[in-house]
């Protein structure tokens, strides 16, 4: 395979990446949802603090949509709806994970 086919190769699957995820707000839920395996849409929206209610019902629906995330609709009254990550989702842990990495040795608040 020549180099040229694999940049191309590359740079899809990195596109096909990313557009499975969605916007930024993936990742933040991603990440709640590996720290605590089962939230309910409140209580993802008050650990994500800055993200509006549309937001984070837009981000759910795609990652269902994408089968990253599970919804399950409890029959209680008032209905409780619960979110969780399927197999797919867990794949993302290990990619989660380093940029948590990441963001520890070189985001804003770190040292040089």
């Amino acid at each position: 395979m020549d180099i040229h086919t694999e940049e191309e190769q590359c740079l899809y699957n990195i596109q096909q990446a990313i557009e499975v995820l969605g916007g930024k707000w993936s990742f933040l839920v991603l990440g709640q949802l590996f720290c605590h395996d089962v939230q309910r849409f409140n209580q993802l929206r008050k650990s994500l603090k800055q993200i509006s209610t549309k937001s984070l019902r837009d981000t759910l629906r795609h990652l269902e949509e994408n089968q990253i995330v599970k919804r399950t609709v409890l029959p209680t009254v008032p209905v409780t709806v619960e979110y969780s990550l399927t197999d797919k989702g867990r794949d993302f842990k290990t990619i989660v994970s380093e940029m948590r990495r990441w963001g520890e040795k070189w985001g804003s608040g770190a040292s040089e």
